[in-house]
């Protein structure tokens, strides 16, 4: 079969991905922009020994879900950013909760009914990636590449970008000599960035003035401010924050509520950022209690020690989190930790695995708190965590990145 072929199909269920599952000649497809329930031509755009790849291209029989794509750069053979412009707001979340309850389901053999919540801050679902990674053509055009492909689509506008991204008019302007660029805005402060990856020698347009711009990678790169609670939030250049302006709060008062922390409380935070839940939790287990966050990434540490500098109960540890939690000690005593009240982990979309499953399992004392963005690696770990003898007992579901198939997610577990 030829990549570019024509095939019609009946459209089942959505998978984990963005696309939904056919059938044709006995092999599976997974087609995308499309939705469950609808008759459509597809292009295959590629085989394997065991499935194929298409895009719908004709809509024979549309859903009552399916609404015309806000974004012009949106569709078959287009952008690849986004997911389901082609799906009403509600339906999106149906479909995303649809996913993660078949991965509970079959990965960690849990059913349970999910209920994707909205994340406050983009009612429309648009307006709201505070960071963009833009690419850039070798004609100096600015874009954002094909699924699955190195192609750049130009474009003129990004419809999810927060409004202080767009500020910087960076796809209105020509890049020659760069390979990429980055925005970074925070909705809360004001505070934007641009980074700048280089093919060598790069032309910078004229940029706003209130724009830092890197170029390379300085010793001391510049940072924007997140305003979250009572505090502010230093993060540095590309580091890790919540791309929805609604999610970082949302979450910090969701990992809260999760782990119910108690005055004196010792808490760990895994894969601890710039420290957002270090920093909540310290507040909560006030100063009698303790908190270690462990971080591999430099900066993130700095960061991090830099923004709970207030709280002396506080450590910021760096190093992998399975050589860490073995290897360091902790505490005003620096006695080994054996065993802490509360865990939260927010791991990249790896997930934790076997070996920080059990030695988490091993240390968590009352609750852990699990927060990923990745369903399938989640519910692997869930699984783990069960072996353990550690059972879910609560699980919440954000939908922090609107037109994408990603969802935020937070488990809560307990003793079984």
């Amino acid at each position: 079969m030829e990549s570019s072929d024509l095939i019609e199909l009946e459209i089942g269920a959505v998978a984990n991905g963005g696309s939904c599952v056919a059938r044709h000649v006995g092999r599976v497809v997974f087609v995308r922009h499309t939705l469950p329930g609808e008759r459509v031509r597809a292009r295959v755009t590629q085989e394997t020994k065991n499935f194929l790849r298409a895009d719908a291209v004709e809509i024979l029989e549309a859903s009552p879900d399916r609404v015309p794509a806000p974004c012009p750069f949106s569709g078959p053979g287009r952008c690849g950013g986004c997911d389901w412009q082609h799906v009403s707001l509600p339906a999106q979340r149906l479909l995303k909760a649809a996913v993660v309850e078949e991965q509970l389901r079959r990965v960690a053999g849990v059913e349970r009914e999910v209920i994707v919540e909205e994340v406050p801050g983009a009612p429309d679902g648009l307006g709201w990636r505070t960071r963009m990674q833009f690419s850039v053509r070798r004609d100096g055009a600015v874009g954002l590449k094909h699924h699955r492909s190195h192609t750049i689509e130009p474009i003129d506008e990004c419809l999810i970008a927060h409004p202080e991204v767009e500020v910087l008019g960076i796809e209105r302007k020509r890049w020659p000599g760069a390979a990429g660029v980055e925005a970074i805005a925070s909705a809360g402060t004001g505070d934007r960035l641009a980074i700048l990856k280089t093919r060598g020698r790069a032309r910078v347009p004229r940029m706003d003035a209130q724009v830092r711009l890197i170029s390379g990678k300085p010793d001391k790169p510049p940072f924007v401010r997140e305003d979250v609670g009572d505090r502010l939030w230093q993060v540095s250049g590309s580091g890790f924050w919540q791309v929805h302006p609604g999610a970082a709060p949302l979450l910090a008062d969701a990992v809260i509520e999760a782990l119910e922390p108690r005055r004196g409380d010792v808490a760990v935070d895994l894969y601890c950022g710039a420290g957002l839940f270090a920093g909540v939790l310290g507040e909560s287990v006030g100063s009698d209690g303790l908190v270690v966050g462990i971080e591999s990434e430099a900066q993130a540490v700095k960061d991090a020690r830099f923004n709970l500098r207030d709280l002396p109960h506080v450590s910021i540890e760096r190093g992998e989190v399975e050589k860490v939690l073995d290897e360091i000690q902790f505490g005003r005593g620096k006695t080994k930790l054996n065993r802490a009240d509360l865990v939260v982990l927010d791991p990249p979309r790896t997930g934790a695995g076997p070996d920080v499953v059990k030695r988490i399992a091993e240390l968590a004392g009352r609750r852990i708190a699990y927060v990923s963005c990745d369903p399938a690696t989640l519910s692997r770990d869930l699984a783990l965590f069960s072996e353990q003898g550690w059972a879910l007992s609560g699980f919440r579901a954000f939908d922090a990145f609107p037109m994408t198939q990603h969802v935020e997610l937070l488990a809560t577990l307990v003793r079984g």
